[in-house]
């Protein structure tokens, strides 16, 4: 290999570790857009196709996402998280419910003892949001009202790594809450909404045991609504049995 190519690829390499680095730093938070080539360029002392190279090595990687006439977003916080992403867009629904379970579980019972005013707003916001869709009849509002609600949970866990790896089932999580809401009846929404609020209460008042208990009746709730739609009673009777 000549040594023009191996100094570009060198060039290369080491533009792309910086740039990962401001990713998993969390410098660049997942969701940033991150700055132009002009200044990225200057800032990293490179040319502007050995910043592209860079970019484009990063973006197949899953970490960061081209919007065609918008500029570069940071997809995703590590390749950890973009391998438990794809693998949880492919594994069992059942499967991803279980491991849920132990995480939510247990993100439950941190928030009872960390929970913040912002971050019981938070709840009651994404609480709020489902009545309204609820209401209005409103499935991809349901949906949206839902994915916020645990996202809001985590959130309330103050466990970074927690997050990121609950954050990363989230495909598995989304596709879940799609076919539940799908299938619902005014019946089973009624009691999604109700499981929903007695989590809510127990993590204001504060309760990790009752928290904890809330959110295994949350996952029970879910497991056997995706069990209905599929005409068939999970393993075991349930993920509660």
């Amino acid at each position: 290999m000549p040594l023009e190519t191996t100094r570009r690829i060198s060039v290369i390499g080491d533009a792309a570790t910086q740039l990962e680095r401001m990713i998993t730093s969390g410098e660049w938070p997942v969701g940033t857009r991150i700055p132009p080539e002009a200044e990225l360029t200057k800032e990293l002392g490179v040319g502007r196709n050995s910043l592209r190279e860079a970019i484009r090595a990063l973006v197949h990687m899953g970490l960061l996402q081209t919007r065609q006439g918008d500029g570069t977003y940071v997809r995703a916080s590590s390749g950890l998280s973009v391998a438990l992403e794809r693998y949880a867009r492919q594994a069992d629904v059942y499967f991803v419910l279980e491991t849920r379970r132990g995480l939510e579980r247990e993100a439950a019972r941190l928030a009872a003892s960390r929970r913040t005013d912002a971050d019981l707003a938070a709840l009651e916001s994404a609480i709020a949001r489902q009545r309204q869709a609820i209401k209005a009849e409103d499935e991809d509002s349901l949906i949206d009202a839902d994915i916020q609600f645990h996202r809001a949970v985590i959130s309330a866990a103050h466990n970074p790594v927690m997050v990121d790896l609950l954050s990363h089932l989230g495909s598995g999580h989304d596709t879940t809450v799609r076919a539940v809401v799908e299938s619902a009846t005014a019946q089973t929404d009624s009691r999604g909404l109700r499981v929903h609020v007695n989590l809510v209460r127990a993590i204001r008042s504060g309760n990790p045991q009752a928290a904890a208990k809330a959110a295994d009746e949350l996952l029970d709730w879910t497991t056997a609504a995706l069990a209905a739609r599929h005409h068939m009673e999970p393993e075991g009777g349930g993920a509660g049995a």
